[in-house]
């Protein structure tokens, strides 16, 4: 997500800092900052937008110090402005520091801290960490200490770099889910959020573990738990080339994507559910409006309309909510029926999509109330909707959407729940699916885990003529994501249909060589679906099925049966089978040597009609 860097030792700091940020931009960003301590005091500079804003405040020559920390931030609470760029102050100005991830329980603290007559500059969750650590660093109480009795306070997934006038020469850092990488040199220490920002300085790297912290010093790195028992340094050495590095060791940005997606499921979650299992979504309407909205719209292109395909499917089914899916770019050409009591949500990765914010000025035209689920602060979608759900999923490199789209979902998941809970609809058990979702990203990467299997079926369907996407009920709308990213990387036809529906015109495309993955993620459909797949198999295609491990009953009936973890809720199941159609077209795409994180004739955010 975010950009961390620091360094201590011989060398000129803030240069150092400046280089590894730099290093950092592939990550994606909004502002930067830096901060140093200088003649006993810490100097910060910060700035919102590129690198480039803030190293012209130092022009051609920047102070001669030998400890700096800095930060590029990807903005998740308040906007981009120089006042929420990282870094950040306590309260009396004795420590600074910069964070990565999201502390959950901020509102409440900082709560605290302003009756105690705190007084807060930014919107940020980072400043009141830094308030807290300030607070307990009193005389003569090492940094480290302070940063440990704090961060017994904090929750959430959070890398916390913490640096003190009082003691110039030391970086304490703490890491809780969100990476933290270190560097070990001759004389000189180092400390990222990505390899890829040490290489240039040393290839002997330590990966902070969860719950632990650690001393920067210029001789000597210490790692200790979050109890303060002491741990050894576990030194790797990297071998890497940067560009690899960039990209974590994956061959491709797409394939890193789709495995940072248990991680993306604990930032979409982060600060949503509480410890009562309830959900918290402050930045939404309030329980009036909900109770006076009679009908959805949602607007969206390519992978984001297939995300509402799903946001319509438990729109209606858990709230009994009429809901509409439109294209952005046919919405306003089709003069739509909007009434007072519609509630427009625009889907947008970027935030910047030429067709939705179309689409939103028509619905403001007609005073309709609009929500934006976006994955940017401060992008116009977010800017121009009476509400905006940013769905945390951090910057996405390659075209082909993988981790956006599952964090559009969750998000759309979150958003009728928390409207279910608003409106206390019967039989929607509002805490038991909280639950399930705290378990979520495990069983996400345990799907991630049936890649070996994946591998095996791309060997076999990458030379195929044509490939049916296919399945019933939600996993209908999970087959048209597929199949677009067989189409997108790959380059391979599909065909994507409600499996119903084959006996009615696509039954006819069926012929030796034909490949059909279906969903099968709930369990009231599949006689229907079986029915369907010996269809296909009569006239010479071949199946993989995708369904939950509790399943018994498919097992001779697909050619291939790929199984993922098993939820009580049909709309999480189907969620499961996404990695598993990414996979497959990331794998597809390989092997028959394809451009995968730049395909022909696409672009990232498409920003003109």
């Amino acid at each position: 997500m975010c950009g961390i860097a620091g360094y201590v030792g011989r060398r000129r700091a803030i240069e150092v800092v400046f280089d590894q940020l730099k290093r950092l931009e592939y990550r994606g960003y909004d502002s930067a900052g830096i901060a140093f301590v200088q003649e006993n005091e810490i100097q910060v500079v910060k700035r919102a937008g590129k690198l480039s804003a803030l190293t012209s405040v130092f022009g051609s020559d920047s102070p001669e110090v030998q400890m700096a920390i800095g930060h590029s931030r990807w903005a998740t609470h308040g906007e981009p402005n120089d006042t929420n760029a990282h870094p950040h102050f306590d309260q009396h100005e004795q420590v600074a520091i910069i964070h990565n991830g999201i502390i959950e329980n901020y509102q409440e603290l900082k709560d605290s801290l302003v009756a105690e007559g705190h007084r807060f500059l930014s919107d940020t969750d980072t400043e009141v960490a830094a308030h807290l650590i300030g607070r307990a660093y009193t005389e003569g109480v090492p940094l480290e200490d302070a940063v440990r009795k704090t961060l017994a306070r904090l929750r959430g997934a959070y890398a916390l770099v913490v640096v003190s006038k009082r003691e110039p020469g030391k970086i304490v850092v703490a890491r809780n889910a969100s990476p933290l990488v270190l560097g070990v040199g001759e004389g000189e220490s180092f400390l990222a959020s990505d390899i890829p920002a040490l290489l240039p300085y040393t290839r002997e790297v330590i990966a902070l573990k969860d719950g632990h912290m650690a001393v920067l010093e210029e001789n000597q790195v210490r790692i200790w738990d979050f109890d303060g028992t002491p741990t050894p340094l576990e030194i790797m050495h990297i071998d890497w080339d940067i560009e690899a590095a960039q990209k974590g060791g994956y061959e491709h940005f797409m394939l890193k994507e789709i495995h940072e997606q248990p991680e993306v499921v604990r930032q979409c979650l982060a600060g949503r559910l509480d410890e009562k299992n309830a959900l918290r979504l402050d930045q939404v309407f309030n329980e009036t409006v909900w109770n006076e909205v009679e009908r959805v719209t949602l607007v969206a292109c390519g992978t984001s309309y297939h995300a509402g395909l799903i946001g319509k499917y438990l729109f209606e089914q858990l709230l009994r909510l009429p809901t509409d899916v439109f294209y952005s770019s046919e919405f306003r050409y089709g003069d739509p029926v909007l009434s007072p009591r519609t509630l427009a949500v625009m889907i947008s990765q970027s935030g910047e999509t030429a067709d939705t914010l179309a689409a939103l000025k028509l619905c403001k035209e007609r005073r309709i109330r609009t929500l934006g689920i976006v994955n940017v602060i401060g992008s116009s979608i977010a800017r121009d909707c009476d509400r905006v759900l940013i769905t945390q999923a951090g910057p996405e490199i390659s075209v082909a959407s993988t981790k956006a789209y599952t964090a559009q979902v969750l998000s759309l998941m979150l958003l009728v729940l928390h409207v279910a809970q608003v409106r206390e609809m019967p039989g929607v058990h509002v805490g038991d699916v909280v639950r399930a979702l705290q378990q979520f990203d495990g069983l996400l990467a345990r799907t991630i885990e049936t890649e070996p299997e994946i591998i095996k079926v791309a060997e076999e369907m990458q030379n195929a003529p044509l490939v049916f996407f296919l399945g019933r009920g939600i996993d209908a709308a999970v087959a048209l994501e597929g199949a677009l990213k067989m189409k997108e990387i790959a380059y391979l036809p599909t065909q994507e249909c409600p499996a119903g529906e084959m006996k009615h015109g696509p039954l006819a495309l069926i012929e030796k060589g034909v490949w059909a993955v279906v969903g099968s993620s709930d369990a009231k459909m599949r006689p229907k679906l079986v029915s369907n797949v010996r269809e296909i198999q009569a006239r010479g295609g071949r199946v993989v099925m995708i369904a939950p491990e509790s399943d018994q009953t498919l097992d001779s009936v697909a050619d291939v049966l790929i199984k993922t973890p098993s939820t009580p809720y049909e709309y999480l199941n189907a969620l499961l089978t996404v990695p598993v159609l990414q996979l497959l077209a990331y794998h597809t795409a390989r092997l028959r040597g394809e451009e995968i994180d730049q395909p022909r004739n696409l672009a990232k955010s498409v920003t003109v009609e």
